[in-house]
């Protein structure tokens, strides 16, 4: 698959490669799913997304990010129906989604409860703030959508006086989850969890 290819970039820039792919992988999306992003900025996840799903709507709510977006997605090759609302969710969010990436914390709760209501299976958000982890972790309970919290941190090598040292990225939470229609909680890799602790022969 090529990689994507960002020519316009925004203030808070792309989430980075490495993040994507955990996320894609996550997401697990198929050409049958309808995949909804809130806040695409620069289009990144947009675009590896529709690479995988056959239909695509994102939202941004600054008009000017949604330019960026716009002509990023114009810069790469993608195969599935994408519509670009300039809207804030949750009021611009459809209804028939199958999975759904929060980019940003704005507003997270009130897409979450939006993702229950229309029964979304698999949702994703990721954060960067200690202090908003623990609110989506906690968000995310109490409406029975968790199935786990993935925490890590990539570092990039770099020439230092001609060996490799590293920089390290910030930190990333990422939280899974979703419901599935019989209100079951869908795992990351499809399959369903209880909730309860594995019994003996399970372990």
């Amino acid at each position: 698959m090529p990689r994507v290819q960002l020519p316009r970039d925004a203030r808070a820039g792309p989430t980075k490669a490495e993040v994507r792919a955990v996320l894609q992988s996550k997401l697990g999306l198929t050409p049958s799913d309808h995949f909804v992003e809130v806040g695409s900025c620069t289009g990144a996840v947009t675009i590896e997304a529709a690479r995988r799903a056959g239909r695509v709507t994102a939202l941004e709510r600054k008009t000017e990010r949604a330019e960026v977006t716009r002509d990023n997605l114009a810069a790469n090759e993608t195969d599935a129906e994408i519509e670009l609302r300039v809207t804030e969710a949750p009021s611009g969010l459809p209804d028939d989604a199958d999975a759904l990436f929060l980019g940003g914390s704005r507003n997270f709760e009130g897409v979450l409860d939006h993702a229950v209501e229309t029964g979304i299976d698999r949702v994703v958000m990721n954060v960067s703030r200690l202090e908003v982890a623990g609110d989506a972790t906690r968000a995310f309970r109490e409406r029975d959508l968790l199935s786990e919290v993935v925490q890590f941190q990539v570092s990039h090598g770099y020439d230092l006086a001609g060996a490799t040292s590293f920089d390290s990225d910030n930190p990333v939470y990422m939280l899974v989850g979703g419901t599935g229609d019989d209100g079951e909680q869908v795992a990351a890799d499809g399959g369903t969890v209880s909730g309860r602790a594995p019994t003996e022969g399970q372990r």
